[in-house]
């Protein structure tokens, strides 16, 4: 079945439901229950699966036990990838994951993770709590059965680990390079060979030589990964994820069976967890750089070149998915509140920092 007939027949099927719900009050589930929690992160990966588990503790601890979530990691009851597909389809009641992985269902997911040349962490916060970006996330979310809120967050993620240095966009050329999401397409318009592969099998990806360079999160994430084991090229700034929110999402169905105060807990839990874990990441990675940079990783910039052909393709992925009616809808949000946010934040933020650096170093 193509993707639009799917979408066709899920949104009938959602308005069947919906229009039956109209007929009858909720009825809430009674009693001790435990809701499985799939995740798309292998145990113990730093910082996405601690979000995963402050998650399932929270929701767990704020309900007296009413609600105990069991967390399975990748592979432990379904793939890394197979994750929204199982939560559709009953057969676990929630995952943790980067809503980008679900681009084959719509690619307007790609927003609620990250999207390439796009916004930052605090930016994605501004439009997804006041810019509508909620509101659009569920209207999304319905399509498929799902219930989701912003779960967690890297900041802004790095440009990657190479085997040699990037001099110009040519050199992506041919080049095998681990890059999920809209950033990977993008990327694929320069000609690299991009992969997507689930964390837990970047390394051994990398160390065999089955890929020429990835992408991960940042220096903490990526020194526990151990990549700097393999190479030393490492370029701290990238394209494709400048703030990348993660997401706690349920089946539908299993979001209405909790009472009200259960809906509200689960909500709460997600945006909890969305800025400690910010805050994770971000305390962690200048101790973890200076670190790497004290064994021999050398940390790069990539040239304006490389930039504007960054910028080139993003906008030339965004072009190609315009044509989709909600694709559209949430593309025009996201670049409004993008460009509102961006405004000030220069003006306030980056003109202090700016400061604060030539002042005080």
């Amino acid at each position: 079945m193509d993707r639009r007939s799917f979408l066709t027949k899920a949104a009938l099927g959602g308005a069947t439901a919906a229009a039956a719900s109209t007929l009858a009050a909720p009825i809430y589930a009674q009693g001790k229950r435990t809701l499985t929690l799939v995740t798309t992160w292998g145990r113990g990966l730093a910082g996405v699966h601690d979000a995963a588990q402050r998650c399932a503790d929270t929701i767990t601890a704020m309900t007296d036990g009413q609600l105990t979530i069991d967390l399975k990691a990748a592979g432990e009851l379904v793939g890394a990838f197979e994750c929204f597909d199982a939560v559709a389809a009953g057969q676990a009641d929630m995952y943790h994951g980067a809503d980008y992985y679900w681009v084959g269902q719509h690619p307007a997911y790609a927003f609620f993770t990250s999207v390439p040349m796009g916004m930052t962490a605090q930016e994605l916060a501004n439009w997804y709590y006041h810019g509508g970006g909620m509101e659009l996330h569920d209207e999304l979310g319905q399509i498929f059965g799902m219930k989701g809120f912003l779960g967690g967050n890297t900041g802004a993620q790095a440009g990657g680990w190479f085997r040699k240095e990037i001099a110009g966009p040519e050199d992506f050329n041919g080049l095998k390079f681990r890059m999920p999401g809209l950033g990977g397409k993008a990327l694929g318009k320069l000609g690299a060979s991009v992969q997507n592969l689930p964390g837990s099998e970047v390394y051994q990806a990398l160390a065999s030589g089955a890929i020429d360079g990835t992408e991960w999160i940042g220096p903490w994430a990526d020194e526990k990964a151990g990549f700097q084991e393999i190479t030393k090229f490492y370029y701290t700034a990238g394209f494709h994820e400048p703030g990348a929110g993660l997401t706690l999402g349920m089946n539908r169905g299993v979001y209405d069976s909790l009472t009200p105060s259960q809906q509200k807990i689960y909500e709460i839990a997600a945006g909890e967890a969305h800025q400690h874990n910010l805050a994770q990441f971000l305390s962690n990675n200048s101790a973890a750089l200076g670190r790497l940079q004290a064994a021999g990783v050398k940390t790069l910039k990539f040239p304006e070149s490389v930039w504007d052909a960054f910028a080139k393709a993003a906008q030339e992925t965004h072009d190609e998915n315009l044509g989709d009616e909600l694709y559209k809808k949430v593309y025009d949000s996201y670049m409004a509140s993008m460009k509102s946010s961006a405004a000030w934040i220069k003006l306030s933020d980056g003109d202090y920092t700016a400061e604060r650096t030539r002042t005080q170093g």
